[in-house]
């Protein structure tokens, strides 16, 4: 089963300004490597309720789990694509990050600088790895076209890079820093952050209490890490992203709800998967495209607690956040973090709302 699930929040409220989601953020702030080992990590815990703030480890996480609760992983895997490359015949430097696959070797793509790539260019990365540009989509990328000839995997393996934020400066130390430990499913143009934390420590630990796991797969590409240009915060467009929930994790959160267990969404990208597939108010199995995305107003119907990273203001990520904990109660737990001095952005520290 395969099709496209949209989602407009209708909830009746004043207009939301894209200024509304802006906070301060300190440039040294944003976290250029990894905390080593990774549940070393600082978490901010946001009380729902009560908008009580508490400042502790990555390690104490599992005191915020009891037995009969579930926690829920993307367990997407990022992939080498970024292509670095010249246009044929000038040999102007471009680069192209691949977003998803359309078709056998038929890609969306992200393409720099994107306004000297046209359509008919012909492009090469190296060796035999040529594409040629068959079209713009609607997010102002462009569709390439491999040769057929060429083994996109092993090119990829060859020739390819993981691609990384703009805002962090340098590779990583080790190739597996920017992947969480579970990590499975091959597809994503980013990491799921809030799962780099976890160790097999932590997961143990989990166990231990008898909190249950589940899995689900979101492959992120630039829906997620797409900026907001709109002023008005509701008038922004999602691209599509592909996720999957299978029968067993629907039956589990089930089952979980059942004894009285909370449902922990372990980053905003799982968060999204889930509301997406409660869309007739009820969760069920899901394999597809969404678009969801998640505003203050909507009526969050799987997730009970979030953990996730710090995002960038005026951010997608930020306004799904504020959506499940309130604006005001957010963006005041983001300046006490900044005058903590918690780290920021994917390699950062961890933030549980509960």
């Amino acid at each position: 089963m395969g099709h496209s699930l949209t989602w407009r929040t209708a909830a009746k409220r004043t207009t939301m300004r894209l200024s509304d989601f802006d906070y301060d953020l300190p440039p040294e702030l944003i976290a250029q490597t990894p905390i080593r080992p990774r549940d070393h990590s600082r978490l901010l815990v946001l009380r729902r309720d009560s908008g009580a703030i508490e400042h502790r480890h990555f390690l104490d996480l599992p005191e915020y789990l009891r037995s009969g609760d579930i926690a829920v992983f993307n367990d997407t895997r990022v992939f080498p694509a970024r292509l670095r490359g010249h246009r044929e015949p000038t040999g102007a430097t471009i680069e192209a990050l691949l977003l998803r696959e359309e078709a056998p070797g038929v890609w969306d793509t992200l393409v720099k600088p994107g306004r000297r790539v046209r359509v008919g260019d012909e492009l090469s990365f190296g060796g035999e790895l040529t594409a040629c540009v068959i079209a713009r989509t609607p997010g102002g990328g462009r569709r390439l076209a491999f040769s057929p000839q060429i083994d996109m995997d092993e090119a990829l393996a060859r020739l390819g890079e993981t691609p990384l934020p703009p805002y962090i400066h340098r590779a990583p130390e080790h190739p597996d820093d920017y992947q969480t430990i579970y990590a499975r499913r091959r597809g994503s143009s980013a990491a799921p952050t809030a799962g780099l934390h976890f160790t097999p420590r932590v997961m143990r630990a989990l166990e231990g209490r008898g909190v249950r796991m589940a899995w689900l797969t979101l492959h992120i590409g630039l829906a997620t890490f797409r900026p907001i240009r709109e002023e008005e915060v509701e008038r922004h467009e999602m691209h599509a992203e592909w996720c999957h929930i299978p029968p067993e994790t629907v039956d589990a959160i089930a089952a979980a709800r059942a004894r009285g267990g909370r449902c922990f969404a372990v980053g905003t990208t799982t968060a999204r998967a889930l509301e997406a597939a409660a869309q007739s108010g009820e969760l069920r199995p899901f394999e597809g495209e969404t678009d969801i995305f998640i505003t203050p107003g909507y009526r969050f119907r799987v997730v009970d607690a979030l953990l996730t990273n710090f995002h960038m203001p005026r951010s997608t990520l930020l306004v799904l956040v504020c959506a499940f904990a309130g604006r005001e109660r957010v963006l005041l737990a983001y300046r006490d973090a900044v005058r903590e001095r918690y780290r920021f952005l994917s390699f950062g520290d961890a933030m549980l709302l509960t």
